[in-house]
């Protein structure tokens, strides 16, 4: 990100700002002409006013550099044309600069705003980055329904209700959510699924729902309900408890002792809930908490997320381009990536000061809607509770770097059992699914010094090779993606789109195919090989592993590289079965009303409903077609014509 004092070009803080991934730009290459660059930047500062803005760089093929913000625009890019001034860093950049986009703002807080939205979707590799960019879980309690469904929520908050979280992992709200059904019995199912019952669901007799879809609570019981769970969610768990003892207690007195039961369940649930929260949090409210540890130049941040005094979880990020920073202005650059996506609390407590503080504060406002406070506290639960970060950060940091140990050396020992020149940075993993030929999707996933690149993964719709043909379908799978490469980057400069190790699940066969594609495509030097299972499909971990010359090798039976090798073929083999398993089902649900032009979703719904089948509707005569609900002269028109063309 940048900030008034670490983007300014003759700043060394915000100079030295490397692009550690390989996936944009390999910025040590020699430097294209740097007065080419200095023009271009002196062009754009001559229409530029003192207001405050976002500008971005582009390079000669139109692809974004770096964003940054200002509160002048004018001054801020001026500073580039100064290259006695500039660092080595910084050269480079201008060097590849050959336009530059500016967006005017009404203020600075938000040109701050709109910058994170620009990295966020350019991911430019001047630009400090956030990696983990997965999006947060919440908890949703729907409104637009008279019986309110509770549910796991992610992405855009299309739906009107209340939204609780950000949740650290997927598991974490579902464990809570189960939880909550016990204690407060609101159903989880689907609008459709509620409309269509006639009894009551499995829910219902293990005591994780009150069956409002038959009857068996009315609608003001279910809102009380409703109520509580909202109290307890929003941070008023012990009036919740208390009541609910108090009922429990009323039952007892009036020997209504399966109520009592029912009541007493539902506290333990609630204990539940409260005993799994492995940081206290009490007192604190709606906060998150933030804290920054380094060492040898890597550099961990331990967010907690606090509602209501409930810890929801914690999470770790290990921003990328760090090195020669001040850590404030990184922990300053998380949060601005981090709140893109998650709304601020009304609190957010960090463990130093952060530079243009009360300019985050004022930007955060603006996206929440209500005051944002940024505190380092200094005594108390909220000072206990941000010490608690720093030591959760501090070891996170040294797991990492445990890992990261372990992850060279697999690296390294890769590189040598596979002969390659160097440790891989980018492999590609390729595997096909299909039934009998049905529905086939060849499948690639991309795995990196640190882990599986998920949004590198692509799938690919078989459609040449439509026989049970595992051969030709690997075939097509190469031809389209190595074919595309080629015409993208034939030299092979652009890192990140050539992988340094191809891996095929396969044999000798698909080795053979792959081969007679590449050299179809004149690409030479490609290390490939394939992974076969060896006796009885690879129980005793006897993989096979064919090289392009024939050559064959395995590994012993419990080397830690032959299991990170299954991991990665695994991986491939998930990914390319939930493919298919996808393909299929949208197969099965396909409705020939689909290919009907000008038929949407509504009039299909229309037409089956009155109908019945799709059947019923090719049958139906071109009146009975015009009295269905919803559907008019025109596209019942349509609709006859599209059976009776040829009839």
């Amino acid at each position: 990100m940048s900030r008034s004092k670490a983007d300014s070009p003759t700043s060394p803080a915000g100079a030295e700002r490397f692009h550690e991934d390989r996936a944009t730009y390999t910025v040590a290459s020699a430097q294209p002409d740097l007065d080419a660059g200095v023009t271009a930047i002196r062009s754009t500062v001559r229409t530029l006013k003192p207001r405050p803005g976002v500008y971005r760089m582009l390079d000669a093929r139109g692809d974004v550099l770096y964003v940054g913000k200002a509160r002048s625009l004018k001054a801020r890019v001026a500073n580039y044309t100064q290259v006695s001034g500039l660092t080595n860093r910084l050269r480079r950049m201008v060097s590849q600069t050959r336009s530059m986009e500016i967006v005017v703002t009404g203020s600075e807080a938000e040109a701050l705003l709109l910058e994170a939205q620009l990295i966020k979707r350019f991911r430019p590799p001047f630009n400090v980055l956030l990696r983990d960019d997965k999006s947060f879980p919440f908890i949703l309690l729907r409104a637009e329904h008279d019986y309110p469904r509770i549910q796991k929520h992610r992405g855009a908050r299309r739906f009107k209700g209340n939204y609780y979280g950000p949740f650290a992992s997927a598991g974490s709200v579902n464990t809570t959510i189960n939880a909550l059904q016990k204690l407060f019995l609101l159903r989880s199912c689907t609008d459709a699924f509620f409309r269509t019952r006639q009894r009551p669901c499995l829910l219902y007799q293990i005591k994780r729902c009150s069956a409002p879809c038959v009857g068996r609570i009315d609608r003001e019981g279910y809102g009380r309900l409703v109520a509580q769970a909202k109290d307890f969610l929003a941070g008023k768990s012990g009036q919740v408890q208390a009541g609910l003892e108090k009922q429990m207690a009323e039952a007892a007195e009036n020997l209504d002792f399966e109520t009592a039961a029912l009541l007493r369940d539902r506290l333990r649930a609630a204990t539940f809930i409260q005993g799994s929260q492995a940081i206290n949090a009490s007192g604190v409210g709606d906060a998150d908490v933030f804290a920054l540890a380094s060492k040898s130049g890597q550099v961990g941040v331990q967010a907690f997320f606090i509602r209501g005094g409930q810890n929801w979880g914690h999470r770790a990020f290990f921003p990328a381009h760090t090195q020669d920073l001040d850590e404030g202005e990184i922990l300053s650059d998380v949060l601005l990536q981090f709140y893109e996506e998650v709304p601020p609390p009304r609190v957010i407590l960090v463990d130093r000061d952060l530079p243009e503080c009360e300019l985050l504060a004022e930007a955060f406002g603006e996206a929440a809607g209500h005051r944002v406070e940024i505190s380092v506290p200094q005594r108390g639960d909220r000072r206990r509770l941000l010490q608690q970060a720093q030591r959760n950060a501090t070891e996170a940091l040294e797991r990492r770097a445990a890992e990261s140990g372990t992850k060279a050396r697999l690296n390294q020992e890769l590189a040598d059992f596979l002969e390659l020149d160097a440790p891989p940075q980018r492999i590609e993993v390729y595997d096909n699914s299909h039934i009998q030929g049905e529905k086939a999707v060849g499948a690639m996933i991309v795995a990196g010094p640190e882990g599986f690149e998920k949004g590198q993964y692509r799938k690919f719709n078989i459609k040449t090779a439509q026989t049970n043909d595992d051969f030709a379908m690997m075939r097509e799978v190469m031809r389209r993606r190595f074919g595309r490469a080629m015409e993208e980057d034939p030299d092979r400069e652009k890192a990140g789109v050539w992988p340094d190790l191809v891996l095929l699940d396969g044999g000798k066969g698909q080795m053979s195919s792959v081969r007679t594609v590449l050299e179809e495509l004149g690409i030479e030097e490609l290390p490939v090989v394939a992974v076969a299972k060896g006796p009885h499909h690879g129980r005793e971990g006897r993989e096979v592993f064919h090289f392009p010359d024939g050559r064959e090798k395995t590994l012993p039976v419990n080397s830690p590289l032959l299991f990170h090798l299954q991991r990665l073929r695994d991986e491939v083999h998930r990914f390319a079965i939930g493919a298919h398993r996808a393909k299929r089902s949208r197969a099965i649900t396909a409705s020939p009303l689909d290919e009907i032009p000008g038929i949407g979703p509504a009039r299909k719904r229309a037409l089956l409903l009155h109908f019945g089948t799709a059947g019923r509707v090719r049958a139906a005569a071109l009146e009975d077609l015009k009295r269905a609900p919803g559907i008019n002269d025109t596209v019942a028109q349509k609709v006859y014509d599209f059976y009776h063309a040829n009839g």
